[in-house]
């Protein structure tokens, strides 16, 4: 029974290791399956990109390749990681509200799963496997 406990229990380095995997899982796939087909594709990217407050196709899709590319790379690294976050609930919440606000909640899901991931990850932090962590160890 003892062991059962401390199996439902969860640990310090089993929140530890469940952070890194979100950070990990996460950016991978935002990378994968938004970021990385926006650099390949830039110049089709950039006739195809909503503009919903009118800034600009150049300045939606650069803000995107911030929030899609360079953001999902520094919270893999766990490095500004809650800083990171917020371009990518930026974009998420500008593409549910304004860009597809028509969607319905299965349309969306995979917007509304990465905004629950990234979410976590901005309230919880980056946990201990990470550059932030170690960046804080050296400077104390």
């Amino acid at each position: 029974m003892n062991s059962l406990k401390r199996a439902l229990i969860s640990s310090p380095i089993s929140l530890d290791v469940g952070l890194l995997f979100l950070r990990l899982a996460g950016s991978a796939l935002l990378f994968y399956v938004h970021g990385w087909p926006k650099i390949i594709h830039y110049h089709s990217e950039l006739q195809h990109i909503e503009d919903p407050f009118g800034l600009g196709a150049q300045f939606s899709l650069w803000f995107a390749v911030l929030a899609e590319v360079l953001c999902p790379i520094g919270i893999a690294l766990g490095l500004l990681t809650r800083l990171a976050t917020l371009p990518v609930l930026v974009v998420l919440g500008v593409a549910l509200v304004f860009v597809h606000a028509d969607w319905s909640i299965a349309d969306g899901q995979f917007a509304w799963l990465l905004l629950i991931i990234y979410g976590t990850i901005a309230l919880a932090g980056p946990g201990a496997f990470s550059l932030d962590a170690r960046l804080a160890r050296v400077s104390a």
